[in-house]
């Protein structure tokens, strides 16, 4: 469809806004990981020495990641290219947030050639998150290391440290 084509849309609606995003090869960013216990190739995602994965660029940047054995941070400052239809953060980004910070707890306890998979997630969605919200940190730290499944806990906080959203999740452990 070209823009000739493109319905009108009503004045109110303002100007269009637009976000570039930009990643590198997830597949040679893999291979290297392959190489790597969990906690070293986070750690090198961290030091700026790995790209990190596709999807922290693809909404809005995951920052500030900080990895030890069995629990990971980071960070990410929503905007409003992250609504959902009524004027908030929508719930996917803070169920990625968890679900990442989660799996990365798990992949630092991981030796080299192993990797994870989600394979459940639940969230509790605390209070709403809007773009005015500023940093929220995410948290996430196993509970239960495993050699198929292992199991983890994660939170979001704001800036002044009230409790946005957690969650509880698994991940199937297997070699690469």
């Amino acid at each position: 469809m070209s823009n000739q084509d493109a319905p009108a849309v009503p004045e109110e609606w303002g100007e269009p806004r637009t976000r570039t995003v930009t990643w590198h090869d997830p597949i040679a960013t893999a291979k290297a990981g392959a190489e790597l216990s969990g906690l070293d190739y986070l750690r090198a995602v961290a030091a700026g020495e790995l790209p990190p994965a596709p999807i922290s660029r693809l909404l809005g940047g995951f920052t500030d990641m900080t990895a030890e054995k069995g629990e990971v941070w980071m960070s990410c400052t929503p905007d409003e290219s992250v609504y959902n239809p009524i004027g908030l953060v929508h719930g996917g980004l803070v169920c990625t947030l968890l679900d990442s910070v989660i799996g990365c707890a798990v992949h630092t306890t991981l030796p080299a050639g192993s990797a994870y998979s989600s394979i459940e997630l639940k969230v509790n969605y605390l209070r709403p998150i809007h773009a005015n919200t500023g940093a929220i940190h995410a948290r996430g730290w196993v509970t239960k290391p495993g050699r198929r499944v292992a199991f983890g806990e994660g939170e979001i906080t704001d800036g002044a440290g009230k409790v946005l959203a957690t969650a509880s999740g698994s991940c199937l452990i297997f070699e690469v």
